[in-house]
């Protein structure tokens, strides 16, 4: 009993550890995201809050669209240094589109380009996709 249950475990751990998440196909794509920058500067020393928001800004952008090449559009960088350094807004809607790299000699193919979302409230608010006209 013993040695069917051991090996019983190992096989199964086996199938386990081969089984690989599907992959998903990288192309353009863009959606918009509320990201809460209270979360990542409260607690914070004041003269450090405006830029650790956006840093925060651009780490969920790169979580969110898998690419290490972040662009953020002027809009944005306004936006959070609206109110000062010390006192950054608690929440911001941003659009993050995954384009494609013109550059021959990028590094990455792709990279994401972040702009602001005026929206009046932030209640009720969820991710969603956009899609693009051009």
């Amino acid at each position: 009993f013993f040695f069917f249950f051991f090996f019983s475990s190992v096989i199964q751990a086996s199938f386990t550890m081969t089984k690989s998440a599907p992959k998903v196909s990288k192309g353009p794509l863009t959606m918009e995201h509320t990201i809460n920058l209270h979360k990542h500067t409260s607690g914070m020393q004041n003269k450090k809050k405006a830029p650790r928001a956006i840093k925060a800004i651009i780490a969920f952008a790169q979580k969110a669209m898998q690419t290490q090449d972040v662009r953020l559009d002027v809009k944005v960088n306004g936006y959070v240094w609206s109110r000062g350094i010390k006192n950054p807004p608690y929440r911001i809607r941003v659009r993050l589109a995954r384009k494609r790299n013109e550059d021959e000699d990028a590094k990455e193919k792709l990279y994401t380009a972040v702009s602001l979302v005026a929206v009046p409230a932030f209640k009720g608010l969820l991710p969603q996709k956009v899609k693009e006209t051009l």
